[in-house]
């Protein structure tokens, strides 16, 4: 199924990001929380930073408004939200297909939810070919440039294909026994509830405070502080490949001097991160709290 999205002036230098970055593929997500919204990560490192002039509460706009957020993501509405967040809009879905989307909004809810079957997203300008590419941003230091270089290709590999190593975790096999009792699914609420602000938070909110003019060394102290539990306790559930990545940034992170370097090798792990973000979403078994509805609204 597709849709036609037109861009509009709301937020321009958004959707300018969005168009120069056409076309690519990701992993279809669904909000869990908010309604009927649906999202993917985009490979656009300048969403992270680039300043919106327009936003708006989601609940309010017509179906079909499409964001760009810092968080990296795409997001289209598609039926009731509430949750009040502030939002950037940079487009619109045509009137024509709104049913469409609704469609395919329940489906992706359904492949989140139930069945795990990827939904893979297709987007790309209108009357010109599909395509797919991951930005790759460069550094003068060789250790930092080839730091940058592993971690984009490890994106690269597993952009749309889940990673052993949360596939192994979603399936039990858990080589540091994490999960008090044998359990697995505690450890997988905690990974979630690591991953998402190890990306969003530590490696977005580095890049913005590199451009809002942060200085160098409380950048690599900030670094430090917000980076190393996180990942640390990630590694020992099982994601060592993030571990290691990380152990190298603080390794090189003195010599960064230059804030492009920073926020070129900031800005690859926090997209990689949000990659391995989106598949832990898909991953996680949501469907075994089933029973569990809500009751009602309250006041």
């Amino acid at each position: 199924m597709a849709v036609t999205a037109e861009l509009d002036e709301r937020n321009a230098a958004l959707a300018q990001s969005l168009w120069d970055a056409l076309p690519y593929r990701s992993l279809q997500g669904h909000a869990l929380v908010a309604g009927h919204h649906l999202y993917h990560v985009a490979p656009i490192h300048d969403l992270l930073h680039v300043p919106a002039t327009y936003a708006v509460d989601r609940r309010t706009v017509p179906d079909g408004t499409i964001f760009a957020s810092r968080l990296q993501h795409l997001g289209i509405k598609y039926g009731e939200l509430t949750e009040p967040m502030p939002a950037t809009p940079i487009g619109q879905i045509v009137e024509a297909d709104l049913d469409v989307l609704g469609e395919v909004g329940r489906a992706v809810w359904e492949a989140v939810y139930r069945t795990k079957k990827p939904v893979i997203a297709e987007v790309r300008r209108a009357g010109e070919d599909a395509g797919h590419r991951l930005p790759r941003l460069t550094v003068a230091d060789p250790e930092v440039d080839a730091l940058i270089a592993d971690v984009h290709a490890e994106t690269e590999r597993i952009w749309l294909a889940p990673p052993e190593e949360l596939v192994d975790l979603h399936e039990g096999r858990i080589p540091s026994c994490a999960g008090s009792y044998e359990t697995v699914l505690t450890t997988l609420l905690f990974v979630n509830g690591e991953t998402r602000p190890l990306g969003y938070a530590c490696y977005g909110g580095l890049v913005r405070a590199a451009y809002e003019g942060m200085p160098m060394e409380s950048l690599r102290q900030m670094a430090r502080i917000l980076a190393k539990t996180p990942a640390e306790f990630l590694g020992y559930c099982g994601l060592q490949t993030l571990w290691a990545f990380t152990g190298r940034l603080f390794d090189c992170l003195d010599r960064i001097d230059d804030r492009d370097d920073f926020v070129a090798v900031m800005a690859h792990m926090g997209l990689y991160v949000n990659c391995l973000g989106g598949w832990n979403l898909h991953l996680f078994p949501w469907q075994v709290g089933d029973h569990l509805r809500r009751v009602g609204a309250f006041a």
